[in-house]
Order: C-alpha cells, then structure tokens, then sequence
C-alpha cells in the first residue's frame, strides 16, 4: 500500500506556484511561436526568401502569351504595417487606369473569416505604377497588371500577402489562390 504523504499550506502553495509558472511559460511560450502556416501550390516555384520581412516567396508561371511570371510574397512586420484601410489606400495608388478614373471605381475589397481568421482580400487591375524600390522616384509602368493583396489578421499582428503579375496569369491561378487562402491557419 503506498505511504500516505501529508503537505502543509505552505507546500501546497509552492506546488501550486511552481505548475502554475509551468503552464503560463507553456502557454507564453507557444503564443509567442505561434505563426501563420500556409501550404503553397506544388506548381508554385518557392524563391530564396531575401528579407526578414518575407515569409514566403513564391513565383507563379505565367500564363500562354505573358511577358513574364506573376509573383505571390507573404509580408510579416510583426505588430506593425499599418490599418488595413491604409493598406487598400496605398495599394489603389501603385495601378493607373487606362481611361483615367481612379482604380477605387473598379477595385474590390471583400472581408471575410478563414479558419477563424479575419481576412481582406483586394483585388484590381490597372497599369502597374508603383515605386521601383521605396521612396525611389523611378516608377513601374506595367500595362495589362493585376494587383491582388490579402490581410490576415493574427494575434501576433497581420500578415500580408501580395500577388502580382500580368492580369491572365493572375486569373490562371484564381482558384490556387482561393485555395491556399482556406488553407491558412494560425497556430
């Protein structure tokens, strides 16, 4: 028959501290590791990631007739890179429109939940006239270009994910995108 062990207060109460501090650096530690996991296509060429911003870089073959391949980058800056309203805003000013009117008129914005997830999907096509490289004063001029972004809200703050290419290969890879979104999840 195993020995009956008797605890005063006092060790009981240094049990208690000792697994309660236990299990809040558990929990601390597994918050702090948690990130946004994501599956890419197997089509998708995965790119020597060159900063520690990217997460992820992906080029995506571009479609019979483009001049060249669409790009897809997963974005992380940890709490920071502004309100998703600020985002759409600096996304509307990188396309131009052919006829003039502001590419606010034809771009879509759609939020949505994705694996408990809040996600604002944009999506516009236009001439591509962005900054070469920030604050420089060279610009693209891609004509015929689709720009679709996507904000993943998270606990450790939002992830952003940029597609960017020539309109029909972009669309060649519409149901890919819709389908590595529902993948997402933040664990």
């Amino acid at each position: 028959m195993p020995r009956s062990r008797r605890y005063d207060g006092r060790t009981l109460l240094t049990h208690f501290l000792a697994l309660a501090l236990a299990l809040t650096l558990q929990t601390t530690q597994s918050a702090s590791e948690a990130r946004l996991r994501f599956t890419a296509a197997p089509e998708w060429k995965p790119q020597t990631v060159t900063s520690m911003m990217r997460v992820g870089e992906y080029t995506l073959p571009r479609a019979e007739g483009d001049p060249e391949d669409a790009v897809l980058i997963v974005y992380y800056f940890g709490t920071t890179g502004g309100s998703v309203q600020a985002n759409i805003d600096r996304w509307l000013g990188q396309l131009t429109q052919p006829d003039g009117r502001p590419t606010k008129e034809i771009a879509t914005t759609r939020s949505r939940r994705i694996n408990g997830l809040a996600v604002t999907d944009f999506d516009a096509s236009g001439t591509y006239v962005a900054e070469v490289s920030p604050g420089s004063q060279e610009h693209h001029n891609k004509p015929g270009f689709r720009l679709r972004a996507v904000i993943v809200e998270t606990a450790r703050g939002p992830y952003f994910i940029r597609v960017l290419g020539p309109a029909s290969t972009i669309a060649k890879w519409d149901t890919t995108m819709e389908a590595f979104l529902q993948g997402l999840e933040f664990r």
